[in-house]
């Protein structure tokens, strides 16, 4: 079975292995852009095992896009952040995890 854009694939490797995923684009002969259950990224052709199933998707297509398709076919994905978290919360949240810390240690 080919490996194309719109194909349903199930990972077999890593820790997304399980999971279903659709292919996005082609990078290479070797590598594929796929999303779905799994995270978005770049995977190896031999880490995926093609199901009879293709969507007809574009080349890139969004999560929001295949979250719709997938919804439809009973699969439910998870909403992402779109946004990474900015270096001020980051700061933010290692403030709050150190003073945690703090109190912790001052009760023992």
């Amino acid at each position: 079975m080919a490996i194309e854009i719109g194909r349903v694939c199930v990972k077999t490797a890593g820790r997304d292995a399980g999971k279903r995923c659709v292919v996005i684009d082609i990078i290479d002969s070797n590598f594929v852009m796929i999303d779905g259950e799994t995270r978005r990224k770049r995977s190896n052709i031999s880490h995926l095992e093609p199901l009879s199933q293709k969507l007809e998707i574009k080349k890139g297509a969004s999560h929001d896009e295949l979250k719709e398709i997938f919804q439809k076919l009973g699969i439910g994905l998870k909403d992402r952040k779109t946004d990474p978290p900015s270096t001020e919360e980051i700061k933010e949240d290692k403030k709050e995890t150190q003073k945690l810390e703090k109190k912790s240690k001052s009760k023992k």
